[in-house]
């Protein structure tokens, strides 16, 4: 699979030209997949974070075709939000990909590999906290895009602050792990963020979880509440927005990785 960087290196070289060069980067830049539209291949290159498929409205033709696309050119992908029917129907029509999935029957995050794929050097380390059992499917998200982009993920589940005794430890091992940044997820009313971020001096971002009773129930409770925290060290994403928080996770380790080398 060449890269950006396997082209410079030629350029460098003076195995290929300038011009050469150039049509090689365009055409590593974006690849067609059928009709539906276009592959953004060199994302994780230009931006740190890799193209990642959001598989909750596209058919299951549609994710084959996708998924094809971009394990052949990166030998891997991760899709978010799949259910088990369209997590069977990638099972049955790529059986010589290695397809793993983890998460709940209609909130799977899935990750797609060939056997040439190998997991990325790590650099960095976050952790990712959820207040309750509910929030993991959401964690799955941080997990899985942290070690796309090779950061290693220590978790603590169900350590909510209506038990906050379960807190002591988490917040313990998070400043003995020495972690770059921690993903911190919750439903109701969205406290527990707020209070790791006040307790450490590590960046945090919080995530609102639409779990909950009645009014303000699907989320909007906890993000508000996170919005107005008096906790400053605290960012928030969007509600249920898992992926989102991991990948800001993930960058701030890669760069503070960067710094310690």
């Amino acid at each position: 699979m060449t890269s950006t960087r396997d082209v410079l290196e030629d350029l460098a070289a003076g195995k290929i030209s300038i011009e050469e060069a150039e049509k090689e980067l365009r055409s590593l830049a974006f690849t067609k997949v059928g009709d539906i539209g276009l592959v953004d291949n060199n994302r994780q290159e230009r931006s740190g974070v890799p193209e990642v498929v959001f598989a909750e409205t596209k058919t299951i033709d549609s994710l084959v075709q996708i998924v094809e696309t971009l394990v052949e050119k990166n030998g891997v992908v991760l899709l978010t939000r799949m259910n088990q029917n369209k997590l069977e129907g990638l099972q049955k029509a790529l059986p010589k990909l290695t397809i793993e999935s983890k998460g709940s029957e209609e909130h799977l995050t899935v990750f797609v590999y060939s056997k040439a794929w190998s997991e990325p050097p790590t650099e960095g380390k976050i952790a990712v906290l959820t207040a309750g059992t509910s929030d993991v499917v959401y964690a799955r998200e941080a997990e899985a895009i942290a070690r796309l982009m090779g950061v290693e993920t220590v978790t603590f589940y169900d350590v909510g602050i209506s038990g906050i005794h379960r807190l002591i430890e988490p917040v313990e091992k998070i400043i003995e792990e020495d972690v770059d940044a921690v993903v911190v997820l919750a439903g109701m009313e969205g406290a527990l963020p707020t209070v790791v971020a006040a307790l450490i001096d590590i960046p945090v971002i919080g995530v609102p979880i639409p779990t909950g009773y009645g009014y303000g129930g699907k989320g909007e409770t906890a993000l508000a509440s996170m919005l107005q925290s008096c906790s400053p060290g605290l960012a928030v994403v969007n509600i249920g927005n898992g992926l989102g928080a991991g990948s800001v996770a993930a960058l701030i380790a890669k760069r503070c990785a960067k710094k310690k080398h």
